[in-house]
Order: structure tokens, then C-alpha cells, then sequence
């Protein structure tokens, strides 16, 4: 046969030969991936409340307002208050002049000598006298401080800064201690909590790592995670991971938010890229493991029989049926026949 027709019956073999991707199955860190749903959550959220009953004379904030912390949002009518501070403090007056009084009586009687002038009971009476006026002062200088404070309460203010967030009231409604007039919601401070399966507690360290979907399904970016609960719930036995969400992501309490939580565990296991695994609906998992065959760049596959360990992003962990220094086919890999010759995609024949 001639020179030229065994070099024309080769060349048109490698170009029968499916053009393939190999990639090798790498060792590393055994990495899980947990699918996690989570919830913004405000750190600061106060259900305002008045800590004496009254009638609501106004009402400053209405639903969606931003308010800072110390601001006004309810006043109580306070004139019955008013009229008990000032009755408290002409007591208060009326104390203090009773003991100016006392006190010059027992100057007077110590100033003409106990036993010479005055008898010495007389100057014990004053002495005793002068003590129950300061007493009395006392007394009514702290009932005029309550009746301060209580005329201070009527105005409900602001305990943190954040948004309305719902209100119970109106003007002209009596309103109770204990029962919440107005919710405050601080938006500035989230938190993102995530409930996780139990299993991950023990493999959770400083190398994990959260990455949140973002809503346009696009993007992900990295949380740090602030803390999590050694505490499971015995009920869905999960627990809580709280995390600090990225600067980029914009939140509001409530909100849903999707992420997943990689766990780098201390055994060593081998993967492989993602598009090199089959699966039939039998349920067996293979993969397609090249051997360098006779001619220079040219492969021979064999399909080989794999368990899984688990998948984190494009890797495959493998548990069985590889060890690690083979070949497999992640590109080209969909109609390849046991046996079968391949060459590299791009690869000059």
C-alpha cells in the first residue's frame, strides 16, 4: 500500500477519535457544602410602651417614620400631674419654713445657756423639734421629686433610633403600662440568622465560611459569621448561626435570605471536577478514566464505577473506585463507548 494512503487512512482515524478534556482527580481538604435559608434580623427592636396609665393628647410619629433615639413620640395629658407637683412642692416650701423656724428656736435657746436662762428640756423639745422639720423636708421633697417624675412620664421618647414600625394608638385613647403603643425597629444594625442542621456543629471553626446568594441570583458574597449556638433545638435539631451581613447587600428585617455554609473538615479526600461524574436513572455513578494509549496523544477510556462523598461548588468528592492519579474525562464525556480511543480537544492531529 502506498506511503500516501496509510498517512491519509491515519489522519482520517484521529479524526474519528472523540475530542475530549481531561482533568486530573486532585487531593485536598474534604469540603461540605449546606444549602442554608435565613432570615435579616434586626439586633434592635423595642415595643414602646407607657410606663403610667393616661389619655394620649398627641401623638408626634406615624408609620414609617425614622426617628433618633430621644425623640418625642407620645405626650399624655399631664394637668392632673402638674397640679399634684405643684401641691408637692408647696409642701416642700411649707417644710422648708418649718425647719428655718426650728432651727432658729434651738439657736435661741443655745445662745441664752441650757439650765440658766431655759430650762434644758425646753432646748432638748427644740433640738427634737428641729429634727422631725428636716425629716418632714425630707419627706416632701422626695414626694415633689415623684411628682417630677411622673409629670416627666406623660412624655413618651424614643429608647433607640430606627423606624415606626406599627403603632396601637390614637389620640384620645386611655393606654396601659405593658401594653406596646408603638414598635421601633432599627434598620442600620442586622444580623442574618440561619438554623443548621446539628450534624455541622462539630465540624464548625474559624475555617468556614457563609456566602449569601444576592436576590438577583447573580452574585454571592462573603458573611462573617459572628457566632453560633452550642445549644441545638430538640425539636428540629438545628442551631442558630448568626452572621454579620455584606456591606453591598441591601436588607431590610424580615427579609429571606439564602446561603451556603462551607465546612472544611481535617481528612484529606479526592475530587473531582463536577461535568466528569455520570448518573443514570439506575442509580449508578460512573466516571470516565483515560490511559494513554500506543500512539502519542492518543487515550483509551474506561469507565469506572464511583461512590460520592459529597460536592462543594464544581468538586466532586469521591469515597471509592479512584486513587487519585488518574485521568478522567470532564469535557466530551456523553456518548464515549468502553474501550474507546480519544484525543485532546484542540489537540493537532
Amino acid at each position: 500500500m502506498p506511503l500516501w494512503t496509510l498517512t491519509l487512512v491515519s489522519t482520517m482515524a484521529s479524526a474519528d477519535r472523540p475530542r475530549v478534556v481531561l482533568d486530573k482527580v486532585t487531593t485536598g481538604p474534604f469540603i461540605e457544602e449546606i444549602a442554608l435559608n435565613g432570615t435579616a434580623t434586626a439586633l434592635r427592636r423595642s415595643d414602646v410602651s407607657v410606663s403610667i396609665p393616661g389619655l394620649v393628647l398627641e401623638r408626634m410619629v406615624e408609620i414609617g417614620d425614622r426617628v433618633e433615639q430621644g425623640d418625642p413620640l407620645l405626650r399624655l395629658d399631664d394637668e392632673l400631674a402638674h397640679f399634684e407637683h405643684d401641691r408637692a412642692a408647696a409642701e416642700t416650701r411649707e417644710a422648708e419654713s418649718r425647719l428655718a423656724e426650728a432651727r432658729r428656736l434651738v439657736e435661741e435657746a443655745r445662745s441664752v445657756g441650757a439650765g440658766r436662762n431655759i430650762a434644758a428640756t425646753e432646748v432638748s423639745r427644740r433640738e427634737s423639734e428641729g429634727g422631725a422639720a428636716e425629716a418632714a423636708l425630707a419627706r416632701a421633697t422626695a414626694v415633689q421629686q415623684l411628682q417630677r417624675a411622673r409629670v416627666d412620664r406623660h412624655s413618651i421618647e424614643a429608647p433607640i433610633g430606627g423606624i415606626v414600625s406599627a403603632r396601637s394608638v390614637e389620640v384620645g385613647q386611655w393606654v396601659e403600662p405593658g401594653v406596646p403603643v408603638l414598635t421601633l425597629v432599627d434598620t442600620d444594625a442586622l444580623r442574618l440568622d440561619f438554623q443548621v442542621p446539628q450534624r455541622a456543629l462539630a465540624t464548625l471553626n474559624a475555617a468556614s465560611t457563609l456566602s449569601i446568594d444576592s436576590l438577583s441570583d447573580t452574585i454571592s458574597a462573603l458573611a462573617d459569621i459572628a457566632v453560633w449556638l452550642p445549644v441545638t433545638d430538640d425539636r428540629s435539631r438545628t442551631f442558630l448561626l448568626r452572621a454579620k451581613p455584606p456591606e453591598n447587600l441591601v436588607l431590610v428585617p424580615g427579609m429571606a435570605v439564602s446561603a451556603t455554609l462551607r465546612l472544611v473538615k481535617d481528612e484529606q479526600a479526592l475530587s473531582v471536577h463536577r461535568d466528569a461524574v455520570n448518573r443514570y436513572p439506575e442509580g449508578r455513578i460512573t466516571a470516565w478514566v483515560a490511559r494513554p494509549a500506543d500512539n502519542e496523544g492518543v487515550y483509551t477510556v474506561t469507565e469506572q464505577r464511583i461512590q460520592l462523598a459529597g460536592a462543594a461548588g464544581d468538586q466532586v468528592f469521591v469515597s471509592e473506585g479512584l486513587n487519585g492519579s488518574e485521568l478522567v474525562v470532564s469535557r466530551g464525556n456523553e456518548s464515549l463507548r468502553e474501550g474507546a480511543e480519544v484525543v485532546l480537544a484542540g489537540q493537532e492531529q
